[in-house]
């Protein structure tokens, strides 16, 4: 295991107490908190550099462009691609939107396909929804099998010349299952479908190369990965960024605009309308600037390892079922579980008490919460600041709750 707890003190808001309780922040698949690098960074920007880009001639204007673009080059770096290719968002959840409505609307048809998994996060399922509507596509999914991976045994059944889009997670944010990435990859390329990968969960935990993958898309999140909310990256190859409409129109990503007509910038601004989240770009930075000096490995293998701790400490809870692989090389650091017949809900109220944050719900991801049979779970996920103390505390936290319901 890389022993990362010395960077807990980079952190500034886990020295906050919650009850009188030392903070154990187990929330990370939600939403990552912040090094003060980051918050340094973006306050930098508004206190010193504070102006619109790519618009003015003046100093400021020259400085937060500058800014803007140097952060560009640093999220592309760390997933081994171009700057030109990769399209500020605002996040996972826009990334795919702009995939369904700007290639799906204009290349999907009556009879044709659209492939994806029954472990989706709603934004990489309701936007396909909505496209299949418009276009009289199909919608198909994928299940899974009895150790919560996706099944691939189907895949000669299911891939044929109608399947024209594959989208599907890298890694579950409910289960923590790591997709079958080269798999349904393959499989798409045999008859010629797109592939969209939801990289939400995967980017801020292991080494990623967009060239390795070698899908179509890839569309990730800041705030997962120690950065501010409100942006993301969409990460495209430059033949499919071109043939994609843009799907937001004005300032900043046109070319020309006469009084019936428009042209587009090109890519990646054609996708950028209006004023970008500057700040949010600059602690995007920031955070990628963190995350390398500490290193996507030395993550994982933290992650792995306190993981691999969680799921053995669990399994010694009376009464606790975990949903997803137990096996922690086919899974991150999502831990979903329930206890006995108490409700998640009242289940996370009860660790709270202890300072302890969970997740506790469907956690986007309604139709996988139907597939297990269960209405919701609660979720423990693990970053690279948590310790194995921490699980202790969840333990203990666990079985208290156990003593307050009556399962003893």
């Amino acid at each position: 295991m890389t022993d990362l707890s010395s960077l807990r003190g980079d952190f500034p808001i886990l020295a906050r107490e919650i009850n009188g309780k030392p903070l154990v922040y187990l929330d990370s698949a939600a939403t990552t908190q912040k090094p003060q690098s980051v918050l340094d960074a973006m306050d930098r920007y508004y206190t010193q550099s504070n102006a619109n880009v790519h618009r003015g001639a003046h100093t400021l204007a020259a400085e937060a462009t500058d800014l803007y673009e140097t952060a560009r080059g640093k999220v592309a770096r760390l997933i081994g691609a171009s700057p030109s290719q990769l399209v500020f968002t605002r996040g996972t959840t826009t990334s795919l939107n702009h995939v369904a409505y700007g290639w799906g609307l204009n290349h999907l048809s009556e009879g044709d396909k659209i492939v994806i998994t029954i472990m989706e996060h709603h934004a990489n399922i309701v936007p396909w929804q909505l496209i299949a509507k418009h276009t009289g596509a199909e919608l198909v999914y994928l299940e899974l099998n009895d150790d919560f991976t996706v099944d691939t045994s189907t895949l000669d059944q299911v891939f044929d010349d109608r399947v024209k889009v594959v989208s599907f997670s890298g890694m579950s944010n409910v289960t923590g299952a790591i997709g079958p990435i080269t798999q349904l990859r393959d499989a798409a390329r045999a008859v010629g479908a797109l592939t969209v990968l939801d990289a939400a969960q995967l980017v801020p935990h292991t080494p990623v190369d967009v060239d390795d993958l070698d899908v179509d898309f890839l569309a990730f999140s800041s705030h997962k990965m120690l950065g501010p909310t409100g942006i993301g990256g969409l990460w495209g190859k430059r033949e499919r960024l071109e043939e994609m409409e843009p799907t937001e129109g004005g300032g900043e990503m046109i070319n020309v605009v006469e009084r019936h007509t428009s042209t587009w910038a090109p890519v990646p601004h054609k996708f950028e309308a209006g004023t970008p989240p500057i700040a949010e770009a600059v602690g995007f930075g920031a955070a990628v600037d963190y995350l390398s000096k500490v290193g996507l490995e030395a993550i994982e293998s933290h992650e792995r390892a306190i993981t691999g701790y969680a799921l053995e400490r669990l399994s010694e809870v009376p009464d606790l079922t975990v949903y997803g692989p137990m096996d922690v090389t086919k899974r991150g650091g999502a831990v979903s579980f329930a206890l006995g017949d108490i409700h998640p809900h009242d289940l996370a109220t009860i660790l709270d008490q202890d300072g302890i944050a969970i997740r506790a719900g469907h956690h986007c991801a309604r139709p996988l919460m139907k597939y297990l049979e269960v209405p919701a779970t609660a979720r423990a996920s693990f970053y690279l600041y948590n310790t194995d103390d921490e699980v202790d505390k969840l333990i203990e936290s666990l079985h208290k709750a156990r003593d307050v319901f009556g399962l003893n």
